[in-house]
């Protein structure tokens, strides 16, 4: 039953929106027969050509159009109606993505290229920049050597297309926000060997607390050059630079989650010091990608990538707190001041040919990746106190540098790898792969007197099996592998925490009926990883003697249910558990709800005889949560979320745009770990596009 309980619930919100909706399904059944465009998508983070629904893994894809209509300020922003993940745990935060999927923090990735994560070191990417989203489930080993076992998500940068188009975005909203952008692409030679595209942006906002705030400038151009008949080179390029204040919203339980003596805290309170805490960071990605097809069969895919990230953060925040009595919370604050750069370099050729009824396809590569982090860092605890309440801020002492600590991280990867996909009849298709991964990761620090390395070397398989039968259902199952690479040092043995290593089995069915256009997926997973850090409730010192698992069920359905309507809807399940619980056995772990689903639903309302008029309206229901058990056994409690877009083609060539995200302005938990966290309030956005 506590399964079924939150999907009837959904299920009846979802009912209720149908009959709400009513006029739209009945006007649109006055459509033309027309037929529609079949939706077919391939993510180019599986390295083979093989569409999502003929591959025997979860693939979920955020299209160019889903990001033109949701209009999100973040990366974390856009996976809200992404069935498996859970977006924004922590909250609103201006600095930084958080993503989970299946249970799991999920890697990031830019065109099959790593976005390193060294502590506060993490990229940020910029939405109006990419054409689509990708999110491979589960381990991706294979693919891409070291992640999480919870999946991966590819960020698809835009690209020249060859055709001579531009459009002009202008945004405003509440919160301060305002943004313009331009994204161009055109032929640079007659002959359409050469073309380029450029996008740039400037973005300001104020943060959801406070006197926080940041201010963005972006720029991407990139080049497409066809070398020869079959040849062809793409330069990418991307800067971003954000400057402001960060938004620090970790808030104690009294007062948000449970009663306080002093009163319910509002979610705009900053506990840290607006004018010490700075937030600057600078991204620049620089690459290229080299194709040639050498015959008919066999081809050639390199790809080189160069990122630099410097930052430098001052933050201030308050400790956790349950105690309803307490009016002061005593606060910590960080300082770091540094730099990460990474280069990856992937080679693979891949051959592709048919035999009677077999088709097959092979894929040989060899990477290289080499990142490193370089900075002085300093935490200081109990420096000063902050009223729960009405915070004054000047009431502390800032970080003296003498006390930074010297940090230096190298990680390098040289991988071979190879995968084979194979269908036969029209019916069967197979995937199998082998990788073997050798990781040298060194961490030092002259100050500390630390100065650790070790050399990992790392076996990898995966293997998945698919039927494709005639009523449009396909059955698949696979097993896949994966290994993550700690930087950090374990206190307990003075050296490098050992790898976590995972493993998952997935069932699941992809169905596409004949009698709409789009799919319906379904998959069980089931995902282990061990090696994983369980903090001593003696010593608070982490070791390597914990378990996580998550099992859960995903479904996800997209359609095109007539000329008029689309909907998208997903459901997730999720059992995420921990040991790492202060010794109190195997527990839920924290952030992640059991339950949630989402509804996304379009309506071209020109088929009511209202030319250039779309209204899409979305539902998110998150179930409830628990804290970190080695915290508290607290609950988080569900919530369910209305979103708006309507569009509007003035000219043919002019669209406005009205975005409402959060509509009701509903005040909810969106977490708690340790510290509890805020979920973004109501967000209001009007833009106009004007192409050309």
């Amino acid at each position: 039953m506590r399964v079924l309980n939150p999907i009837a619930s959904v299920m009846r919100v979802v009912l209720n929106t149908a009959v709400t909706s009513g006029f739209i399904l009945s006007t649109a059944a006055y459509a033309s027969d027309e037929s529609l465009e079949t939706i077919v998508v391939t993510a180019e983070a599986m390295k083979i050509e093989v569409p999502a629904q003929a591959s025997p893994r979860s693939v979920s894809i955020v299209s160019d159009e889903d990001l033109e209509l949701w209009a999100p300020k973040k990366l974390d922003e856009a996976l809200r109606y992404t069935a498996g993940v859970t977006a924004q745990p922590y909250g609103s935060d201006n600095d930084t993505d958080w993503i989970r999927v299946r249970g799991m923090e999920a890697a990031t990735y830019l065109d099959g290229s790593r976005l390193f994560r060294d502590g506060y070191y993490t990229w940020l990417l910029e939405p109006f920049g990419l054409q689509q989203i990708e999110v491979v489930k589960g381990p991706s080993a294979i693919l891409y050597g070291e992640s999480s076992p919870g999946g991966i998500i590819n960020a698809v940068q835009k690209k020249p297309t060859g055709l001579a188009q531009s459009e002009f975005l202008a945004e405003v909203g509440n919160n301060g926000r305002y943004s313009i952008g331009i994204d161009t692409s055109d032929e640079l030679a007659g002959d359409g060997s050469v073309s380029y595209r450029l996008v740039g942006a400037f973005k300001q906002q104020e943060g959801q607390l406070d006197f926080t705030e940041n201010e963005r400038h972006y720029l991407a151009p990139s080049l497409r050059v066809v070398l020869s008949e079959d040849t062809t080179l793409s330069i990418m390029t991307t800067f971003l630079q954000d400057d402001g204040i960060p938004t620090n919203g970790f808030f104690p339980a009294a007062g948000t989650l449970l009663p306080s003596d002093f009163g319910e805290i509002d979610p705009s309170t900053n506990y840290g010091e607006p004018d010490y805490d700075v937030y600057e960071r600078t991204q620049i990605s620089a690459g290229y990608k080299l194709e040639h097809q050498f015959n008919d069969v066999w081809s050639l895919s390199q790809h080189l990538s160069y990122a630099h990230n410097d930052l430098l953060l001052r933050s201030t925040y308050a400790f956790f707190n349950s105690d309803p009595t307490v009016s002061d919370l005593f606060r910590g604050v960080l300082s770091r001041d540094g730099e990460n750069q990474s280069v990856t370099f992937d080679n693979h050729f891949t051959g592709s040919w048919t035999n009677q009824n077999t088709e097959h396809t092979v894929l040989f590569g060899f990477d290289l990746q080499e990142h490193k982090t370089e900075g002085e860092e300093q935490d200081q605890y109990f420096t000063s106190t902050v009223n729960v309440i009405e915070p004054v801020y000047g009431n502390f002492t800032p970080l003296d540098p003498a006390g930074n600590i010297d940090r230096k991280i190298n990680k390098s990867q040289a991988s071979v790898y190879t995968q084979y996909h194979v269908e036969f009849d029209l019916k069967w298709s197979a995937l199998f792969g082998l990788r073997y991964d050798q990781v040298e990761t060194d961490n030092t620090s002259q100050i500390a007197g630390q100065d650790q390395s070790r050399d990992d070397n790392e076996l990898s398989f995966n293997a998945g099996i698919m039927y494709q039968a005639d009523n449009g259902l396909s059955p698949y199952a696979s097993y896949s592998e994966s290994f993550e690479v700690f930087s950090t040092i374990d206190f307990n043995t003075g050296e490098l925490y050992l790898p976590l290593d995972g493993t998952q089995i997935e069932l699941g069915v992809k169905y596409e009926p004949e009698f709409f256009e789009g799919y319906v997926n379904l998959a069980w997973f089931d995902i282990t990883e061990t090696n994983a850090l369980v903090t001593d409730p003696n010593t608070f010192i982490a070791t390597q003697t914990g378990e996580e698992t998550s099992t859960g069920i995903e479904l996800e359905l997209v359609g095109q249910i007539n000329e008029a309507v689309k909907l998208s809807t997903a459901y997730t399940y999720t059992n995420a558990e921990t040991d790492d619980t202060y010794a109190q056995g195997t527990k839920q772990a924290a952030l992640i709800p059991e339950h949630a689903g989402s509804i996304w639903m379009d309506y071209d309302a020109s088929y009511s005889e209202i030319e250039g008029l779309n209204i899409g309206l979305g539902l998110r229901y998150l179930g409830e949560s628990k804290d970190n058990p080695a915290s508290s056994d607290l609950t988080v409690p569900s919530v369910t979320l209305w979103d708006v877009a309507i569009t509007y083609d003035v000219t043919p060539q002019w669209k406005a745009q009205l975005n409402i995200n959060n509509l009701t302005d509903k005040e909810y938990i969106s977490g708690c770990d340790y510290w509890c966290y805020f979920g973004e309030s109501r967000s209001i956005v009007l833009s106009t596009r004007y192409s050309w």
